[in-house]
């Protein structure tokens, strides 16, 4: 068992929901990983963090949603450093993109949040801003329900991810 987990573990309720927060971005998650303690290993936290993500309603997917900057922009309302940094390392190749894909990217982005009552979720990481621009053409022709289920699937393996950092693996 990693070190943060066992601190984690350890935590009382508010202060343990509050430190993980910034993995997903959903109270009601945070809540209900604080209250799946102790947890015995790090596989055992991944694994209680897809259940319970997946049985959440819409309303906190939405609510973890609106923890993210669109893609290609920069957060301005990061609760930690954390969560402000997390962001620009899984957008690196977005922001280092030509000028015209940057364009394109906000011209979906304001397309999608037209289309669809959030903003366009991907999980970014070790994709380049041009696959990420063809996924989110490919995604505007989701019809609302599809959407909705797919940016959930792009919002768990980003937690996945920031679990998998913020216990240093």
């Amino acid at each position: 068992m990693s070190a943060v987990l066992t601190h984690w573990n350890e935590l009382p309720d508010k202060k343990a929901e509050n430190e993980i927060l910034p993995c997903c971005g959903s109270t009601a998650w945070a809540a209900w990983m604080a209250k799946r303690r102790p947890l015995e290993n790090d596989a055992a936290l991944l694994a209680a963090s897809d259940e319970i993500w997946r049985s959440l309603s819409e309303t906190d997917w939405l609510q973890a949603f609106r923890s993210h900057p669109r893609i290609g922009e920069s957060v301005t309302h990061a609760s930690t450093a954390q969560s402000a940094a997390w962001p620009a390392q899984e957008q690196q190749k977005v922001a280092d993109a030509a000028d015209a894909v940057k364009i394109a990217l906000a011209e979906g982005n304001r397309e999608y949040e037209r289309r669809f009552p959030h903003i366009f979720i991907v999980c970014a990481t070790g994709k380049t801003a041009s696959e990420i621009l063809a996924i989110l053409r490919r995604r505007l022709r989701n019809d609302a329900p599809t959407e909705l289920r797919e940016a959930a699937e792009q919002q768990r393996l980003i937690t996945q991810i920031r679990l998998k950092k913020w216990l240093g693996l």
